[in-house]
Parts: C-alpha cells; sequence; structure tokens
C-alpha cells in the first residue's frame, strides 16, 4: 500500500471522529460531493414503491447498463452502516454495476438510522424485493432467479438478512446472491471473535469503533443485536439460501467474518464463492471504475453471475 494512501486511512480512522454524534454533517458531506451526475448516453430512471403499511414511499433508481449482456436484474442495498449513504452517494458506483455486469441494477433507498433504527431500513429492502417477485414480468423477467441480490457493508448485511426473510415468508425466492465486505455478526469490540476485528481495525478507514457506533445507531439494544436478521451467523437455520458470492477486503476489521458467513453457508449445503480481494480496504467498490480492485471485484462478481 503506498505512503500517501497510508496517511489519507490513518486520518479517516481518528478516533476523534464520533459516528453516533457527527453522522450528520458527515451525510451533508457525503450529499455536496454526491449531486447526480449527467450522462447523455446514460439511462437514470427513479421510481418509488409503497411500503408495506404505506406509510411512506421507497425510492429506487433504475440504472440500466451501456451495453446489456443479460435481461436479468440486479437489486442493490448501499453500504454506509445503515446511517448514511444514499442513492445519491451511490450513483456512480451503481452505473459502474450496471456497464461492468450488463445487467440493469435497481437501487434502493431505504430509511436510514437512528431517525429510523432496525427494522426499519431492512423492512424497506424486503419491501422492495418482495414487491419485485410480486411483479417479475412488469421489470422483464420470468422466474425469481432472474433477480440477484447484491450488498455492500451493511447492504451486504441487509441483502443477507432479506434473504434469510425471503426464505422464510416466500416459495420463491433469488437463487444468487452478492455480499461485499458485508457486517454479520453482533459484536465488534474487543471481545470479538475475530481477529480481523483486532488487526484491522484501528488504521484502514473503517475502525471496529465506527462499526460499533454504527451498530448502536442501528439497534441500541445489545441483546437484540444478536438476531439473525442483524447478524445471520447467529441464525440457527442458513439451509435453503441462495448460491453465494463473498467479496472480503485484506485491510478489514469486517473481513472474518464476512468469511465465516460464507463458511456458515457452505457448511448448511449452500454454494458458496469467497474472494479476498488484497491490498484493498473496506469500501473499495465505490472507487473510480477503472481501479485495479473494482477490475478485479468484477471479474469475480461476472463469473459468478454466468455460472449455473
Amino acid at each position: 500500500m503506498k505512503p500517501f494512501v497510508k496517511l489519507a486511512l490513518k486520518l479517516l480512522s481518528s478516533p476523534k471522529i464520533n459516528m453516533e454524534e457527527d453522522y450528520l454533517w458527515i451525510r451533508k458531506v457525503q450529499q455536496f460531493f454526491s449531486r447526480k451526475p449527467i450522462r447523455a448516453n446514460y439511462r437514470i430512471l427513479d421510481r418509488k414503491i409503497y411500503s408495506a403499511d404505506r406509510s411512506h414511499d421507497i425510492p429506487v433508481r433504475i440504472f440500466q447498463p451501456a451495453e446489456k449482456k443479460s435481461d436479468d436484474v440486479l437489486l442493490f442495498f448501499h453500504g454506509g452502516g445503515w446511517v448514511i449513504g444514499d442513492i445519491n452517494t451511490y450513483t456512480k458506483p451503481c452505473m459502474n454495476m450496471a456497464d461492468f455486469t450488463g445487467r440493469t441494477v435497481y437501487s434502493v433507498d431505504y430509511r436510514l438510522a437512528p431517525e429510523h433504527p432496525y427494522p426499519a431500513g431492512l423492512e424497506d429492502c424486503y419491501r422492495v424485493a418482495d414487491a419485485m417477485l410480486d411483479n417479475l414480468s412488469l421489470i422483464g423477467l420470468t422466474d425469481a432467479s432472474q433477480l440477484t441480490l447484491i450488498g455492500d457493508s451493511a447492504g451486504g448485511n441487509l441483502a443477507a438478512a432479506v434473504s434469510l426473510l425471503l426464505r422464510d415468508k416466500r416459495k420463491d425466492y433469488p437463487k444468487k446472491q452478492i455480499l461485499l465486505y458485508p457486517v454479520t455478526f453482533w459484536d465488534h469490540t474487543i471481545n470479538s471473535p475475530f481477529e480481523s476485528i483486532r488487526t484491522k481495525g484501528k488504521d484502514y478507514g473503517l475502525t471496529a469503533k465506527k462499526v460499533s457506533e454504527y451498530m448502536e445507531l442501528y439497534q441500541p439494544n445489545t441483546a437484540e443485536r444478536k438476531s439473525p436478521y442483524i447478524a445471520p451467523l447467529m441464525a440457527d437455520d442458513l439451509s435453503n439460501q441462495p448460491d453465494t458470492l463473498i467479496l472480503t477486503s485484506e485491510n478489514d476489521p469486517l473481513r472474518d467474518e464476512g468469511e465465516a458467513y460464507g463458511m456458515a453457508l457452505r457448511e448448511a449445503g449452500n454454494t458458496v464463492r469467497i474472494h479476498r480481494v488484497k491490498e484493498s480496504v473496506h469500501g473499495f467498490i465505490t472507487y473510480p471504475k477503472l481501479s485495479k480492485l473494482v477490475v478485479e471485484a468484477y471479474e469475480e462478481i461476472n463469473e459468478f453471475l454466468t455460472s449455473k
């Protein structure tokens, strides 16, 4: 890792940043730098889906690829610790996702904590998946297997939780899911069973401290964080899950728990691929499309998407 990159990451890892106190100004900074880009040759559509109880709308942004290679669809849940991030901050990464995969991407603008703590964000993500599965023909699909769930970080956590909910509540559900450096466990203190929390939890941008603060905002009740819909690794039953690709980052406090979830899924009889992206840090999927880390990630993703 280059020295100036290490320095930048160390600054981002400052213990002076407290997500429980600073999330509002961090959101504002993100929003300032993520004004909706304009590309004349790119098609972006904004739509809304009613929540299950019709109390609010759930915005969904649709990205068409520059060159369509498949009629299949990716349903994307963004990262940000369930607290920051939105469809604007993830517009460029979703453009890249559509272009790299040649598939249409649906990005969900779920409600954020702490204004809307668990299960609000998960309910929104499940609602969109449920509505799409109930209306496959409206999105150009004929079968649930053509829909793949994908999410990064907290969004990877939401994708895993949605998969568990779909199995528990429906007869049909997506046959594939892609989890990018996901949160899968409930404890990110020094008591965590995962070594990467201690070895990679201080100087690489996302810190173990920040993850704990995000979790506190998402679900303040420590005991309830052990729910499998918050910590999928705590699930008693991981059978009948979609074929899964898990990408982890070498220098990420969440690395070991993401890989552990893949191994747990495999032990439960599911088909799983686990790939660690070396020399990477948490959040690399949002890097520019020419980044070697992004290129490597999409090589893995496309191989997975086209496999039987």
